[in-house]
């Protein structure tokens, strides 16, 4: 029995440790095999589904790596991958050779030869076969079984690691292709470009543009449905990590015992329920940006565990000790007054200061002239194209009324109007090739809030003129919001929806405002919280 010298065995094992790629990996492994083993010809191939895979081959065709063998089509290939051990074939084997005139050291048919083989084991799990023919029949008799033994762990190892990493690099690689078509998909939705030419729009163009190529984290506040996750989209295509991913977090939505896991994420059996490792947000988004949408609305216990990140620019998963490293630029937005609520220690002042490094305010629709004729002619295309309809217009009456309503749910509530509006038109006008909106679908009368406001009730001007006192015109109009909210919501007898209507908002909209200044439903009466 011949055994292969040791130091030549501990040579492979070290060369085969520092391969680089599964390439050089694979070329090295069958170099190192015919130093080992003397050879003429020797092929490594991987198991896939019943398909045998050449992966590399040294002494064979170039051709070989194009084929593909059914084992069960090849008697000498069903023999080894039957095997648990190595194989040696009898130099008259009958068995048929797949390898037959395919050996660059011969032409025409395989004369008497040596042929081996080793079947390769990952688990107890068949992965592929090493195969090493010669032309020197009998030249593998000898080997001792040791020899045969350490080749065959190698080449099991080898191709183990190798397919791991494949499946390691497609995995990575899925995933920042996911990511990035999610980030795509987030930038295009919804519109992915800011329409306006008022120079309130103008003046946030400038803004955004200015701070976008800035690694700055950024601040951006608005009423309701003023546009603010748009505003981040944009942010985020016009700075340097536009391909990143853009990942978005509504934390009106995060209960407080699942923020830490949701922004940080958890391993295994950090908590009831954790039965596997989850990325949070951070991670996800480490190199990209992070959108934390309705900042506001975070506790001030989850506030101090954001401040925390922000700070250190390191993020600890719930149940694991070691902090780790992220890259992530973060945009938030609120239609809260944070400063004011600093003030009211009902906001970290330290993590509105990390936020707020470049504030962004986005203007509400009122503010933007003759923006509201161009977000009309931008929705009627997208509607036209979601209705599969071949032409909408607006009529000259409805121009003049879109320009005249005050907008109180902003760009959102613009859009909704005339998705509605098209959606009645063309019921009334079914058949008709252009299908014209008219007021009467738009349904756009003033709002009664929006009346009222411009012409406040007689207590409240009574008070104003007979006091001496500075007036503040957001104080007074947050009192007035919550009384007129509190008296809507009593006679709808604490039905959130009807009060809605009655206020022409958008019954999410009317719950968050009504939160923000203090107004809460007990015992279906609407009830003003004492301030």
């Amino acid at each position: 029995m011949t055994d292969a010298p040791l130091s030549v065995l501990v040579e492979i094992a070290v060369d085969l440790a520092n391969s680089l790629t599964n390439e050089d990996r694979f070329d090295r492994l069958l170099s190192a095999v015919r130093r080992a083993i003397p050879c003429d010809a020797v092929a490594l191939l991987a198991l896939r589904e019943d398909m045998l895979v050449p992966l590399a081959a040294q002494g064979l065709s170039p051709d070989i790596l194009g084929r593909r063998f059914k084992a069960d089509e090849h008697p000498r290939f069903e023999r080894l991958t039957q095997s648990r051990q190595p194989v040696r074939f009898a130099a008259d084997c009958q068995l048929p050779d797949p390898y037959d005139g395919l050996l660059l050291a011969t032409e025409g048919d395989l004369p008497v030869h040596a042929c081996m083989g080793f079947p390769l084991y990952s688990d107890n799990r068949l992965i592929g076969l090493l195969t090493l023919d010669s032309l020197s029949a009998g030249v593998f008799d000898d080997i001792s079984q040791k020899t045969l033994s350490i080749l065959n762990a190698l080449a099991a190892a080898t191709l183990r690691s190798a397919e791991l990493l494949n499946m390691l690099e497609y995995k990575a690689s899925h995933a920042h292709e996911v990511a990035l078509a999610l980030t795509q998909e987030a930038l295009s939705r919804d519109g992915g470009e800011l329409i306006g030419e008022s120079a309130a729009m103008a003046q946030l163009k400038r803004e955004i543009r200015l701070v976008a190529s800035s690694d700055f984290n950024v601040l951006v506040t608005g009423e309701t449905g003023v546009g603010k996750e748009l505003v981040a989209r944009t942010l985020h295509m016009l700075s340097s990590r536009c391909n990143e991913p853009l990942v978005y977090v509504n934390c009106a939505a995060v209960p407080d015992a699942l923020a830490e896991s949701e922004l940080f994420g958890h391993v295994r059996g950090a908590f009831t329920g954790a039965n596997s490792d989850r990325m949070g947000k951070f991670m996800l988004a480490d190199g990209g940006s992070l959108f934390l949408d309705e900042i506001g609305e975070l506790s001030l216990a989850v506030q101090s565990k954001l401040l925390r990140a922000l700070q250190s620019g390191e993020v600890q998963k719930v149940g694991r000790d070691k902090p780790e490293k992220v890259n992530v630029r973060v945009i938030a937005a609120t239609n809260r007054d944070l400063a004011r609520e600093v003030k009211a220690e009902t906001f970290r002042a330290d993590l509105y200061h990390r936020l707020s490094v470049y504030p962004i305010q986005v203007p509400p629709l009122r503010e933007r002239d003759q923006d509201v004729l161009l977000l009309a002619g931008y929705f009627i295309a997208a509607t036209r194209r979601k209705l599969g309809m071949e032409q909408i217009r607006l009529a000259p009456a409805v121009n003049e009324a879109l320009l005249a309503y005050p907008w109180p749910g902003n760009v959102r509530e613009l859009e909704h109007t005339i998705s509605r509006a098209a959606l009645r038109a063309r019921s009334e006008q079914a058949g008709k090739r252009i299908v014209t909106i008219l007021p009467e679908h738009c349904d756009l009368s003033v709002p009664p809030s929006s009346s009222t406001i411009l012409q406040p009730d007689r207590t409240v001007s009574a008070e104003l003129a007979s006091s001496h006192k500075p007036v503040n015109l957001k104080e007074e109009t947050e009192r007035f919001q919550r009384e007129l909210i509190h008296r809507t919501l009593t006679e709808a007898q604490g039905n959130w929806a009807a009060a809605a209507r009655a206020l022409s908002l958008d019954r999410a909209n009317l719950i968050r405002l009504a939160k923000r200044l203090g107004v809460h439903v007990e015992r279906r009466h609407a009830v003003v919280r004492k301030q």
